[in-house]
């Protein structure tokens, strides 16, 4: 249980940081040299996923075995919340920069492109939306609202409501209903990344939708596929509580582990509400 100790707990020296310094190092430099023409370099790459594998396993076990055994009082508690709240807010605004751009292009950019002016230079430009830009010839079909994305929509929305109802099982000490929310909503999300995975097949495939499609093809693909991208890390974090929640870690009262991963699932429900709307559906 917590330490209610009025003494904040100040952890040993840590030689995670160095490990976690090495494999960045390891992964940005092999990836600079494989991209430019260096075999070996995937090999530096590799040897730094492995380090950074091996740092996160041993950081957040070290975190847990502290958790568990009682070091951390309320004064701790409470610097978690502000530092995963400041954790969203910097992920909110990363999103923010990306729908930034997203209105940039809609409603100045193109516009702009397709006025008396520059009709001159591009006469066969019609500044609507969707569009590739001036200058782009190749024909796609844009993703539709209604139909995966809109299934996609109804699943991560399902999935805030069990997470929800597994946090309410938590604090009743109703292990089960904790479990069985666990496990349906990292079953949703893995739904949900299912689906995205066929529809960015079928838009490569059947739209000729791709990352390269210009200006749409970028905003669609940057969006979803970095959402995408928060989903799995999500789904990740959900999966660990998850086996943490089966050995029989946290309590009614002590359970911020849990509570800052239902925090974040649900931020990235909020995101990919504003995705469909400005998206898929405006």
């Amino acid at each position: 249980m917590m330490s209610q100790s009025a003494r904040y707990f100040v952890p040993d020296p840590s030689r995670w940081p160095i490990y976690g310094s090495a494999a960045l190092l390891s992964m940005a430099s092999g990836a600079a040299l494989w991209m430019n023409g260096a075999s070996w370099g995937r090999f530096v790459l590799i040897a730094g996923l492995c380090i950074l594998f091996y740092m996160l396993f041993g950081w957040f076990g070290a975190v847990v075995r502290e958790s568990e055994g009682g070091k951390y009082n309320r004064q701790v508690d409470t610097s978690f919340r502000w530092g995963m709240s400041w954790f969203i807010f910097s992920e909110v605004m990363f999103f923010a920069a990306f729908f930034s751009a997203l209105f940039y292009m809609r409603v100045l950019s193109v516009p702009w492109l397709g006025d008396l002016e520059h009709k001159l230079i591009w006469p066969d430009f019609t500044a609507q939306w969707p569009t590739a830009g001036p200058g782009l010839a190749e024909k796609f079909t844009p993703m539709g609202a209604w139909g995966i994305p809109a299934l996609n929509t109804l699943l991560l929305l399902s999935s805030g409501v069990t997470v929800t109802w597994a946090h309410w099982g938590m604090l009743k000490n109703n292990r089960l209903q904790l479990i069985i929310g666990l496990i349906m909503t990292i079953a949703l999300g893995a739904t949900f990344l299912g689906f995205q995975a066929y529809e960015y097949g079928h838009a490569y495939s059947e739209l000729n939708l791709k990352l390269s499609t210009g200006a749409y093809g970028a905003t669609f693909f940057l969006l979803t596929g970095f959402h995408g991208f928060h989903v799995t890390i999500g789904a990740i974090m959900l999966t660990v509580i998850l086996l943490r929640c089966v050995a029989g870690h946290f309590s009614a009262e002590h359970h911020f582990g849990f509570e800052g991963v239902a925090w974040y699932w649900h931020f990235v429900d909020v995101v990919w509400l504003l995705l469909f709307i400005l998206v898929y559906w405006l």
